[in-house]
């Protein structure tokens, strides 16, 4: 009985001790020896930049890389996204690391050497094309993690799932595409995951720097498009026609008031914004239509059904009063609020706080940008945080922002990145004790 008492304490010692394996130190080292690779793969990526759906270079070059691996890889998911497992040789959990593929149709004005000069048709126009959000960071991170976590894997416990996005941003018109399509076609299918992880390089925060927020984290968003009939006539003669512009005008100006006078914004906020419009061929013509193309960015289901009330009550009604018509039109697949879990929340902020010290780990408030990484939230337990990327002598208020054509990623926070997502996933499948929540 003896014997058999301490054959068994030896297996758990020995479990344990192989379970330990994979220490902090060990992949801090990983991560300093691949750094320089990692931000090569972003320079590409940068350089080379493609727009939502058609990311078809990029995925080329991550499936490729996560085959020299040795991991399990399928792609045409979503039309152009990746998915990877590695199952490590202990038992443990399984987690899923995801980054988004896809740039913005916006024209880069930095001057780094590996500045994008890539254009595309974007809703029937020629754009450029610019990693404007730092999507190039994140795929270039997560293919660094893949490969030193794959390189751990004797060692590993539990399996991870390494999914590359396509058409964050959104999709083109009359597509479907991103998180909702990679649902829809069975991603989870592959493998369940028990917690996902994400991060997204922000200019609100310098490099060095993580910001996380447990609980609604980032805003639900909606796209509209709004159509206005007037009647065209010539411009010196505005009486024989309905200036669908001025029509348009005077909607802008009071979708602006739903907003500011008529919602309660004490709890969450909201914003209401026109991004784009579009009227008109002529300095001397009264246009018959104009479009309008806007975003509403909410946190509560109940908030945002009001303002979409209110907003189908204003377009409806001004346009009348001006003698024209006009439709709304909320687009299909909105995305839900980012909720961070709770539990896994406190789980990833004493992974960050380990890693790079208390002061590093900011708090964050709620942010109205989106993301369609609500749609895997959704389904388990998730956390997405923020890495900065402004250089530390700069001021954040005045730091080309995200979408900005002059967004700048300080390549430091780039080791942030790779860094922090490999604490977070090596901690979380070596905690041996997941009962007490995620």
């Amino acid at each position: 009985m003896k014997r058999w008492l301490l054959l068994t304490s030896l297996c758990l010692v020995a479990v344990t001790a192989a379970r330990a394996e994979v220490t902090g130190g060990e992949i801090d080292a990983a991560g300093a020896a691949l750094e320089p690779r990692v931000i090569d793969w972003r320079r590409d990526f940068h350089r080379h930049p493609e727009l939502g759906n058609r990311e078809f270079r990029t995925s080329g070059i991550v499936a490729e890389h996560l085959r020299s691996l040795g991991l399990e890889v399928k792609t045409g998911i979503a039309h152009t996204g990746v998915v990877a497992v590695l199952r490590g040789t202990l038992p443990g959990p399984t987690i899923m690391l995801r980054a988004d593929m896809d740039a913005l149709p916006v024209t880069e004005l930095t001057d780094v050497p590996f500045r994008s000069t890539a254009t595309a048709e974007f809703r029937g126009r020629q754009v450029g094309v610019m990693h404007a959000c730092g999507h190039d960071a994140h795929t270039a991170i997560l293919m660094g993690v893949a490969e030193i976590l794959a390189g751990l894997r004797e060692r590993l416990p539990g399996t991870v799932m390494f999914v590359f996005q396509p058409a964050e941003e959104g999709v083109p018109e009359g597509e479907q595409g991103g998180a909702p399509l990679m649902m829809q076609e069975g991603l989870f299918d592959i493998t369940k995951p028990a917690a996902i992880f994400g991060l997204h390089v922000i200019s609100t925060l310098h490099s060095g720097a993580v910001g996380v927020r447990s609980g609604p984290f980032m805003a639900g968003s909606d796209f509209f498009r709004i159509v206005v009939i007037g009647r065209q006539s010539h411009g010196a003669r505005p009486w024989a026609g309905i200036d669908p512009i001025v029509t348009a005008a005077q909607i802008i100006n009071s979708l602006q008031t739903i907003v500011s006078r008529q919602t309660d914004i004490t709890a969450f906020p909201a914003v209401l914004t026109i991004g784009a419009i579009n009227g008109g061929v002529r300095h001397n013509i009264i246009a018959e239509t104009v479009e309008m193309l806007g975003t509403l960015r909410t946190f509560t289901p109940a908030i945002r059904q009001e303002i979409i009330d209110r907003m189908q009550r204003v377009v409806i009604h001004v346009a009348e009063a001006n003698g024209a018509t006009a439709t709304l039109e909320m687009m299909p697949a909105p995305n839900p609020v980012v909720d961070n879990d709770p539990a896994l929340t406190r789980k990833v902020a004493a992974s960050l706080e380990a890693a790079f010290g208390g002061d590093a780990v900011k708090a964050l408030d709620t942010q109205t940008v989106a993301e369609d990484f609500s749609y895997y939230s959704r389904e388990a337990p998730s956390v997405y945080y923020w890495v900065g990327i402004t250089p530390p002598g700069q001021n954040l208020r005045t730091a080309p922002d995200n979408h900005s054509d002059k967004f700048f990623v300080d390549e430091s926070g780039i080791a942030v990145g790779l860094k922090s997502l490999l604490h977070v996933a090596v901690d979380y499948l070596q905690d041996a004790d997941h009962s007490n929540g995620p």
